[in-house]
């Protein structure tokens, strides 16, 4: 297969630190080399999520798997619950916490503009948690995540930073967030397959009785991922693999450290989001909270002829080697959204998409 640059919303091109990590010989997931890898993992996480949480680890699952661990471990049946809705994530959230038997109070913006802090915090009097996200994948959105924190009063505060961990500011203790979980293939330049997660000492004692789900208890994930004096208790077979590559992911990032990261970002989000105007196109989502990771831009009103937005993209990936995404939900065929995303977020990533596609479109 011939090499890709991928700069859909999807997967981004790992680090080369994380390939070589993918191919290291696998390692038992009692083992001591390999434990001492999850301590140090857990260790690299609490440093990208800013944060001082002792329950903090890489949950075996994609983000989605972490957004349903926020929700099974600390929402009972009829909990008064605020989710913030303005893409596809924030009604994801809604349905699972539904399924939860929750009562779902909505907090619903256009997509493509962020939630009003202000609306999500008068939405309910006393909810036992609110829900959000903080960087929109959908719409290539950022909400204001810490504005949130400060107004919370007795609730939780849960953040989906799927998009926004290790490409834009991310600041769990600050902004008082209370459980908050992203994935490893956005801006940390990892396969996907982990839920990094971390959780507040403040959420952890209003952990329910009995989770409904076995395989995300974090009552149980703790005794294994918490080392002591105890020892660990064995819950499930961790990926042992992933977890290496996430080690190695991590690595790369404090490496090269986190203010320098979000800036490379910002760069290419700006060169992106500039030269796509260049090109005559619209950009998609309310300016001052444009993502600079994942842009989203109108697809335009007049196309090659022949020729509709997904054979746009299938050109792009069939004869340049880049894949950018569609829309989703009410904006399928409407926008492109493309990510600029750990090893993906370089300048001549960014310089080789806008020439393939000013002469797919013929600008």
């Amino acid at each position: 297969m011939p090499e890709r640059i991928l700069m859909g919303p999807g997967p981004s091109n790992p680090y080369p630190e994380v390939t070589a990590a993918l191919v290291h010989p696998v390692l038992g997931h009692l083992d001591p080399a390999f434990l001492s890898i999850l301590d140090e993992t857990i260790e690299r996480l609490r440093a990208v999520f800013v944060t001082a949480n002792p329950l903090t680890m890489p949950l075996s699952g994609t983000g989605s798997a972490g957004m349903e661990a926020a929700f099974v471990n600390f929402v009972r049946p009829g909990d008064p619950v605020v989710v913030g809705v303005n893409g596809v994530f924030g009604e994801r959230m809604c349905e699972v916490a539904e399924r939860q038997g929750a009562a779902v109070v909505r907090v619903d913006a256009p997509w493509g503009q962020p939630l009003d802090p202000e609306a999500v915090l008068a939405a309910h009097r006393a909810p036992v948690l609110i829900a959000v996200v903080h960087a929109e994948t959908s719409t290539g959105v950022r909400n204001d995540v810490a504005p949130i924190g400060r107004g919370k009063g007795d609730a939780l505060l849960v953040a989906d930073m799927v998009t926004s961990l290790g490409g834009i500011d991310v600041a769990v203790d600050d902004w008082l967030v209370d459980i908050a979980y992203s994935g490893t293939q956005k801006c940390l330049g990892v396969p996907p397959g982990l839920a990094p997660l971390t959780v507040s000492e403040r959420a952890r004692a209003r952990l329910v009785e009995r989770c409904p789900s076995w395989y995300l208890d974090l009552r149980l994930l703790s005794r294994y991922v918490e080392s002591s004096g105890d020892g660990r208790v064995y819950h499930h077979t961790a990926p042992v693999t992933m977890i290496g590559a996430l080690h190695a992911g991590l690595g790369a990032l404090l490496d090269e450290g986190l203010p320098a990261a979000v800036a490379r970002h910002a760069e290419c989000g700006r060169l992106l989001q500039d030269g796509l105007e260049d090109l005559g196109l619209e950009l998609f989502a309310q300016a001052g909270h444009r993502l600079p990771q994942l842009t989203t831009v109108r697809v335009p009103a007049v196309l090659p002829p022949g020729m509709d937005e997904a054979a746009c993209r299938r050109v792009l990936l069939e004869r340049f080697g880049i894949e950018i995404g569609g829309g989703v939900g009410p904006l399928s065929g409407k926008v492109w959204r493309i990510g600029c995303m750990g090893g993906s977020a370089r300048v001549r990533n960014v310089i080789a998409l806008l020439g393939a596609l000013g002469e797919v479109l013929g600008r």
